[in-house]
């Protein structure tokens, strides 16, 4: 019986639908006169319902198009927020750098931080600048703000950079004041002592306030006299009455910095100190 009703219920659909086949030609041939009333009346009732659903589902895709459109504006506008400071500070700097340039006069190259560290110690960094740019190795590289670090390696094209937050970095530096010599090196290897500086080597009897500017002393013909290095934030330790080790805060921090200067030659002023003032970022 099952079958039989399927039988049927599948003939009368054929049937309908070769029905409104020959209706629709038969349609397609009646004058215009005749066939607009017609087609009037089909949409006014059987296909109303139809065309009112088309129209919900066309409002639907709109507003659903326009609800994307506006939380893709959110979105974006969240994200400039975002990175509004960061831009901020970058464009900053690079104001600095610009200004650094004409006030060194000569032997320096401008150099892009490619940030991609050696496989083997994640302190140091390539910068775009190499043997044809005239980079050679030991040589200074610094921003607006001060040392960034020292020039490991030259290739034709890029430089290995090694940050002063290298185990092995080491410096000849002193007071601004030139009351106080000594060695600034890094304060720790690993964690947060490893963006902090010491400075190392100051007799017992010298004290050095919070606050003082350290600046490389030029002594060994590596570095020149007067780049900043950081400011002294405390004592880190003393040695048996003999000297203490004093707690630097650097001048720079080489993740935040996108370009800098590599010192190739000789400066022209014999205490670039000035330089660096001159092209400090305001607070």
């Amino acid at each position: 019986m099952a079958l039989g009703a399927d039988r049927y219920a599948s003939r009368a659909d054929t049937l309908v639908f070769i029905g409104c086949v020959l209706l629709s030609i038969a349609a397609m041939g009646l004058p215009d006169r005749m066939r607009d009333p017609f087609a009037r009346a089909l949409r006014q009732t059987v296909l109303a319902p139809l065309l009112a659903l088309q129209q919900q589902t066309e409002r639907l895709s709109a507003s659903l198009e326009r609800y994307d459109a506006v939380v893709a504006e959110r979105d974006s506008a969240a994200l400039a927020a975002t990175f509004l400071a960061e831009l901020r500070s970058e464009n900053q700097r690079l104001r600095g750098l610009l200004g650094l340039g004409p006030r060194l006069g000569s032997g320096y190259v401008p150099a892009e931080v490619l940030h991609q560290a050696e496989p083997t110690n994640a302190l140091t960094f390539l910068v775009a600048a190499g043997r044809k740019q005239g980079v050679k190795p030991l040589s200074a590289v610094v921003s607006p703000e001060g040392l960034v670090g020292i020039v490991s390696s030259v290739d034709a094209q890029t430089s290995v950079v090694v940050s002063w937050a290298h185990p092995e970095f080491r410096a000849s530096v002193m007071a601004a004041d030139g009351s106080v010599y000594g060695i600034v090196a890094p304060h720790g290897s690993e964690g947060p002592r490893a963006w902090l500086l010491e400075l190392q080597g100051v007799a017992y009897s010298q004290l050095v306030p919070e606050g003082t500017l350290i600046l490389t002393s030029g002594l060994g013909g590596v570095l020149p006299r007067g780049i900043p290095i950081g400011t002294v934030v405390g004592v880190a330790g003393e040695t048996a009455g003999w000297e203490r080790t004093y707690l630097v805060r650097p001048a720079v921090h080489p993740a935040a910095v996108t370009h800098v200067m590599i010192l190739t030659g000789p400066p022209l002023r014999s205490d670039l100190r000035s330089l660096f003032e001159s092209g400090s970022p305001a607070p």
